[in-house]
């Protein structure tokens, strides 16, 4: 019997057996064409020709964006197309070894064949709720006019849009949502750094967490610092589940345990190069059953800010009025600009653009393309009617960035640049409040979907993007020259 087992990528048509190294190239690549190719036959052929895709991803991903800004139909065709070219790629390895492409796959048929794989083990909190919003920030709690106050002082900064505030507000005066009633909390890569779980647990919610079996001490530690309740699938007396090798079972337990609550199923998992993709796949075929299964069901996702986003006209001159006052003067900029050939301290949104080209080369195309396939799927569950919780996070300093030393010194000098990094446990509890009141908000039926005039409104909506969005420079032009500067404080750590 086959080691593989779960969502992959295609072997090479050369492949001996199943467990054949499988190249992610040429199936990530054919999703971004397969995704632009009926909105920009132009674009689609650049990216299925590109040679080294490592370096040509960062300027298809750019214009991919740029293409799906055109028109909102452009938007709502491109996720799908990205969507069903990706289900149509990958593949599905059985117990059995045979393999079959996951649009093939009768999902539904396995997760019915899969109920009662798992047992629970519920884990109640031991503390009292929380009972009002709470952000640490710079060593305090931050509540009610402070943190109102420190909301304002982002804004006026440009470190979080005014929606972003207007939310977290909403939440400060509506504490009776913090614990999500009349909702459950079905989260896959539930031990995340930058998951809500370990907040919402504090706030009083009912949580059903799925993650790598190592990660299960965690979220019991979780829970027992909390005040809700935190249940844990088991299988051969050990918790947790793998949503890569088993996204039926995985799907089926979230099924068994919502009970008679709105589910909010959560895509917080993470990995490095292919397995991210595979992940996220994973993630969307459950997301996608449990909305079949309850049409209430909300999607909730965080967006990474090292990534290209349409943004309104009103941060576009912001940040060119930024550019006219700082980013194109100054003798040693303007030199830098020249000797570069324009890679160094560049114009931000040139030719009219309106996307905020955020992409990071260290992260990858394949993690690039995997939060591309979230932010699809997201686009296309609204443009069908449905609830979507997707909020654009700020810079933070968590492990998977640390563990990076360009982005670690990157970070470390971002403030010479207007950006603001995020210690974790402020964005946590950030981003678990935008949660609450994507989830909560009262000006909607359950489940229903706000109107936009553009489908990627839905990523500038009350974006927290810690400034990257309203900078003087093209973000990725600035991120060697930040590194330099914040290198001492890596030398220093």
């Amino acid at each position: 019997m086959t080691t593989l087992r779960g969502i992959t990528f295609p072997a090479p048509d050369t492949a001996e057996s199943a467990d054949a190294e499988r190249p992610t190239t040429p199936t990530v690549r054919g999703i971004v064409t397969d995704a632009v190719r009926g909105s920009d036959a132009v674009l689609a052929a650049r990216v299925e020709g590109a040679k080294n895709w490592r370096e040509a991803y960062l300027a298809a991903v750019r214009d991919l964006t740029m293409t799906t800004a055109s028109t909102p139909q452009a938007a709502v065709d491109i996720a799908r197309a990205g969507l069903d070219s990706a289900y149509r790629r990958m593949r599905v390895v059985g117990d059995d070894g045979h393999e079959t492409p996951l649009a093939e796959w009768a999902f539904d048929d396995a997760v019915e064949a899969a109920h009662g794989t798992y047992e629970n083990r519920t884990i109640d909190g031991r503390k009292p709720r929380v009972e009002a919003l709470a952000v640490p920030y710079k060593g305090r709690d931050l509540t009610g006019h402070d943190l109102e106050r420190q909301l304002d002082t982002w804004v006026a900064k440009g470190v979080i849009e005014a929606s972003c505030a207007e939310a977290v507000k909403r939440v400060i005066n509506h504490p009776e949502w913090l614990s999500l009633p009349g909702h459950v909390l079905a989260s896959v890569g539930a031990g995340a750094e930058m998951g809500p779980t370990d907040m919402l647990s504090r706030w009083g919610a009912r949580i059903l967490a799925v993650d790598i079996p190592r990660v299960s001490e965690r979220l019991a530690k979780f829970a027992e610092a909390g005040a809700g309740s935190i249940t844990l699938p088991v299988r051969d007396g050990e918790a947790g589940a793998d949503i890569v090798a088993d996204p039926a079972g995985v799907a089926a337990w979230f099924a068994d345990n919502a009970g008679d609550d709105t589910i909010v199923f959560g895509m917080h998992a993470y990995a490095d190069s292919g397995m991210h993709i595979r992940l996220t796949l994973a993630a969307d075929a459950i997301g996608q059953y449990l909305q079949r299964m309850r049409p209430t069901t909300v999607l909730a996702y965080l967006a990474t800010p090292t990534d290209a986003f349409v943004v309104p006209q009103e941060i576009v001159d912001a940040s060119r009025g930024r550019w006219e006052r700082h980013g194109s003067r100054g003798v040693a900029k303007k030199g830098l600009r020249l000797a570069s050939r324009g890679q160094l301290f560049s114009e931000p949104y040139p030719k009219h653009s309106h996307v905020a080209d955020c992409l990071v080369a260290q992260q990858g195309p394949n993690y690039a393309v995997a939060k591309r396939l979230q932010r699809w799927r997201a686009v296309a569950a609204e443009a069908d009617g449905k609830r979507v919780s997707f909020n654009v996070a700020p810079a933070t300093l968590t492990r998977s960035v640390t563990k990076n030393p360009v982005l670690r010194a990157a970070y470390g000098g971002a403030h010479h640049f207007g950006v603001e990094v995020f210690a974790p446990e402020t964005s946590r509890a950030l981003m678990a409040a935008l949660l609450v009141h994507d989830v909560m908000r009262d000006d909607l039926a359950p489940g229903e979907a706000p109107h936009r005039d553009h489908p990627e409104a839905l990523f500038s909506d009350g974006a927290a993007h810690g400034g990257l969005w309203r900078t003087a420079w093209a973000p990725r032009s600035a991120l060697g020259v930040a590194a330099v500067l914040g290198l001492p404080k890596v030398v220093r750590r």
